[in-house]
């Protein structure tokens, strides 16, 4: 058994970096009030904090210019296009049109010129047209926010890499219902599928491209 650290362990083999490339858009992930909502099953105490350090930096991408997507989740009744996934989460069937679970927290509703992807899985890219809008934006860059770290957000990361993106996830802007999983997956995606900065960075670099 390895005795190095962590960090060591992955030195020189998983940690190279990204960075940015020539345009970036902002995707606000699945900000919907189940996650925030206390005593809901889907609450989570991160989320609560990820959702307030979001909305300097979703207010400052609006004033440059940068493009700002959204996704949420909402399913059928039935829950038939929820497929195996609502099966082994079911957790998930709060997200349905109607409860107020499933709406968008009121400090990151999108605004009428903002698109919203509905998905019915964790990827962003899965089954939207997410990466085909982008391309045709000419965006290589996406920084993405929102919730669970875990979940939505790291599938959403591998996702992008496959489509070609460049992928910078928000440290403190992104959540999860325990710090376990959240700095597990932080540390995976940083290392694996894109970089994980800081909000100060990200707004840096983001006023540094639109100027």
């Amino acid at each position: 058994m390895s005795t190095t650290s962590l960090t060591d362990n992955y030195k020189g083999v998983w940690d190279s970096r990204i960075g940015f490339g020539n345009k970036a858009a902002l995707i606000v992930i699945d900000f919907m009030q189940g996650y925030t909502t206390e005593g809901s099953p889907l609450f989570a105490p991160g989320v609560v904090t990820a959702l307030a350090e979001s909305v300097e930096l979703l207010a400052q991408a609006r004033a440059l210019g940068t493009p700002v997507m959204h996704t949420n989740i909402r399913y059928q009744p039935g829950f038939a296009d929820g497929g195996i996934w609502v099966k082994k989460a079911p957790v998930m069937k709060a997200m349905v049109a109607g409860n107020p679970l499933a709406e968008f927290c009121p400090d990151m509703l999108p605004l009428s010129s903002e698109l919203v992807f509905t998905k019915q899985y964790a990827s962003s890219f899965f089954g939207t047209s997410l990466a085909a809008t982008l391309v045709a934006q000419g965006v290589d860059t996406v920084v993405l926010i929102g919730c669970s770290t875990s979940g939505c957000i790291r599938a959403t990361a591998v996702g992008a890499v496959q489509h070609g993106f460049r992928t910078i996830v928000v440290r403190e802007c992104v959540g999860d219902r325990h710090p376990g999983p959240h700095e597990s997956n932080l540390f995976d995606i940083d290392n694996k599928y894109g970089d994980v900065i800081s909000k100060s960075e990200a707004m840096a670099k983001l006023a540094e491209l639109a100027g």
